[in-house]
């Protein structure tokens, strides 16, 4: 089930607490036993999950989801890859750090890692779309926004992955 509750309190706790386009949300959450796996552990795909509990937050502070709401736009994950690196286990405490770290053409990415006791556990690069009737470019959201000429370099390793994206067979073979 969708944490809703989470995200909600994430959403009201950071309702007026602007941030600059390119700051970092962090954000403290706890994994709960309805995060699970089999093996005990924070299960994977609970794990994309909670990354919308910076995530949401993220784009509300820095003035997105207004902007969207104001157009009657939307936006979705288009792409994302994970890092799994350390085991995260019930009840364990995790600081997640989110930022939007740059935009192309038709995209805005985001980095976000959640890190316990210090370490790095998972980190994820997610692929946003703002969507109306089809994908808005880029330009023409960073105008809705009010932020134009934003459009800082991406890293290399997120032009990188870019790149290796576009060379996937879509659609999947067999």
């Amino acid at each position: 089930m969708y944490p809703i509750i989470r995200i909600m309190h994430q959403y009201l706790k950071y309702r007026n607490k602007p941030l600059p386009l390119d700051g970092v949300h962090v954000s403290t959450h706890y994994c709960l036993p309805v995060d699970l796996d089999v093996w005990m552990e924070l299960n994977n795909g609970r794990t994309l999950t909670l990354y919308d509990l910076g995530r949401i937050p993220l784009v509300q502070r820095v003035g997105i989801l207004d902007m969207l709401k104001q157009n009657g736009w939307s936006f979705t994950i288009a792409g994302s890859s994970v890092l799994y690196r350390k085991r995260v286990t019930v009840f364990s405490k995790l600081e997640m750090r989110s930022q939007i770290v740059g935009r192309d053409a038709r995209f805005l990415y985001v980095v976000q890692s959640m890190w316990h006791k210090g370490e790095a556990t998972s980190s994820a690069l997610f692929r946003l779309a703002v969507t109306g009737n089809g994908i808005v470019p880029s330009d023409e959201w960073t105008k809705a926004l009010g932020v134009p000429d934003w459009n800082p370099p991406l890293p290399d390793w997120v032009q990188a992955w870019i790149e290796a994206e576009r060379q996937r067979v879509w659609p999947p073979e067999g």
